[in-house]
């Protein structure tokens, strides 16, 4: 499995949203983009980080950076996710894992002392012309925004 490096190009992707609406990163030039991953909507987990995610929102918009949130929920369910918690960006389906493999988002990762195939929590946070500034694997669910956020220096 490939994990993406800082000074990486990021692969394009055009995922739909949880709107039904379809998402292209490259029309995002211009602008830094966060992109995280995460493993299911609605678990305890991935509901912290969201959340962290969401609270954090102003600061991050604030500095110039857009988040996308990519899981292999469909849709329905991430609407489901955004309804529910209040969630203020964009929420992204890959079904079939194809965007997450891409970007080492999905492989083989502990689970309870068990090596199993799943999404790995990351986050990659991409400059203005999509290169990857901050690659960041297994990531803890709790505390992760406000750790992201010291180490882009966002207030």
């Amino acid at each position: 499995m490939t994990r993406l490096e800082i000074g990486d190009t990021a692969p394009d992707f055009t995922l739909t949203d949880h709107t039904g609406e379809d998402v292209t990163l490259s029309d995002l030039r211009g602008k830094p983009v966060i992109v995280y991953f995460y493993p299911r909507a609605m678990t305890p987990g991935c509901t912290t980080q969201a959340c962290d995610f969401r609270d954090s929102l102003s600061s991050l918009k604030s500095a110039g950076y857009t988040v996308l949130g990519v899981s292999p929920d469909k849709p329905e369910k991430l609407a489901q996710f955004v309804e529910k918690e209040g969630l203020n960006f964009q929420l992204l389906s890959d079904p079939d894992k194809q965007v997450m493999t891409e970007w080492g988002a999905f492989g083989e990762k502990k689970n309870y002392g068990k090596i199993v195939q799943g999404v790995i929590r990351s986050t990659i946070v991409l400059d203005e012309e999509g290169v990857v500034k901050v690659a960041q694997y297994n990531v803890r669910a709790k505390g992760h925004v406000e750790r992201l956020r010291r180490e882009l220096d966002i207030n």
